[in-house]
């Protein structure tokens, strides 16, 4: 039995990226000439289930039988998989997506792939030279995940094109309906890892090329070609302020709720009537709409759904906040629920500092929005409301006039900072 390192290990090691970004963990190992009885002998443990995968005795890193697959149904678990000894490595690597990615070097050679014997039955290192994303072989189109990998890898690895060869493959499964048959679990998954990547509009853009955004993402590919007012967007295109947005949001690091918030947060506007362009009166509320509509679709995660409803909703306020009385401030952060929630409330206030700053010419603009409001929430809650309460029900107030005293007491707290300031 013969063992190799292939995939994303030996990709990266070659791009020379640090081994902080390539741990153990995310090594790939394929086992050529064995059985599940071999394995078994060898002390390996099974733990795969729709096709043999092992985890090594001591180090437990998965070690996977190499094996051919094909295609049995629509969709991504539409697969059967042939794993035996008489699989070779060459075949393995062919059903793999990108050429960069079906690489191999033998297990002796694997703490140093740069140096070792490769394995590159497919052209991966030259395009890994010439940045070039290129598939495998037309297998690829049997698999329409892999539309979805391609864009995240567009969106990991920025300066690396599209072979055109590949997205015109990907085209013509757009146009063959492959996309439609994606469970919604895996979308979003790809997606959540897309959002995550150096650059995340490079994503968008590869799906828009070829056709999958306007399947995946309908509310979002409507956003292209609509127009918003030039003394707020230089760039004018809703569309292309989004793409703006998602680097913002990479450059600064926001998490997961952040980037997904700042997707959906104009959506509206794309269900604007096109005599009512360039402004997009009420679109925060439709924004929300389609918000709801698009989470239940791909399943996504609760906490990225409320964060996106709460920016979508009250990203214009928080935006004009600065002119605001007290009262309104508190109304404010009221309705963002930043009072019961305020770390959600400074995700909020970062998705809302990438909206103001991915547009053109304001990219290294201040957001003191973000500032004024973050302050303004921690006076309210160094509010003793428990003080408050018990003071008044001794004074015999009870339910809604204790609720006053403690409403008025806030606003009385963001008063005293605004004539501080």
């Amino acid at each position: 039995m013969e063992i190799y390192l292939v995939g994303g290990a030996v990709r990266d090691a070659l791009m020379a990226r640090s081994t902080a970004q390539t741990s153990h963990s995310d090594r790939d190992w394929v086992v050529v000439g064995a059985s599940p009885q071999t394995m078994a002998d060898a002390g390996f443990l099974p733990v795969g289930r729709d096709f043999p995968v092992f985890l090594h005795p001591q180090t437990r890193e998965e070690h996977a039988l190499a094996r051919t697959e094909r295609k049995t149904a629509p969709g991504y678990h539409g697969f059967s998989f042939h794993a035996d000894p008489g699989v070779t490595l060459e075949e393995d690597l062919a059903r793999r997506d990108l050429t960069i990615n079906a690489m191999a070097v033998p297990q002796s050679d694997a703490d140093d792939p740069p140096r070792g014997h490769l394995i590159d039955p497919y052209g991966g290192a030259r395009d890994l030279q010439e940045r070039v994303l290129r598939h495998v072989t037309d297998a690829f189109a049997e698999d329409p995940v892999r539309i979805l990998r391609l864009a995240r890898f567009a969106a990991r690895f920025p300066d690396f094109s599209v072979a055109p060869e590949t997205l015109a493959l990907m085209r013509q499964m757009v146009d063959g309906g492959e996309v439609d048959h994606l469970v919604p679990e895996r979308v979003w998954q790809e997606l959540a890892r897309g959002l995550m990547e150096q650059q995340p509009s490079r994503m968008l853009t590869v799906l828009r090329d070829c056709g999958a955004l306007a399947r995946l993402l309908p509310e979002v590919d409507r956003l292209w070609g609509v127009p918003q007012r030039a003394e707020h967007h230089p760039e004018i295109d809703t569309g292309v302020h989004l793409l703006m947005v998602l680097d913002m949001a990479a450059r600064l690091q926001a998490p997961l709720p952040v980037r997904y918030a700042c997707l959906g947060h104009d959506l509206g506007k794309g269900t604007t009537p096109p005599a009512e362009w360039p402004r997009h009166i009420g679109h925060e509320v439709r924004s929300a709409r389609l918000l709801k509509g698009l989470g239940e679709r791909l399943r996504v995660p609760l906490a990225c759904q409320e964060l996106a409803d709460v920016v979508a909703r009250e990203h214009g306020h928080i935006h004009g906040s600065g002119g605001l009385s007290p009262a309104a401030t508190l109304r404010l952060l009221e309705r963002c629920d930043a009072i019961r929630k305020p770390q959600r409330f400074d995700q909020a206030l970062m998705a809302c500092e990438c909206d103001a700053r991915g547009r053109l010419g304001h990219g290294e603009r201040d957001y003191p929005q973000a500032r004024r409001l973050a302050d303004a929430l921690q006076v309210v809650l160094a509010v003793d409301t428990a003080a408050i309460a018990s003071t008044a029900m001794a004074a015999g107030l009870t339910g809604p006039r204790i609720g006053e005293r403690i409403h008025q007491a806030r606003v009385d707290a963001l008063q005293a900072l605004c004539d501080d300031a």
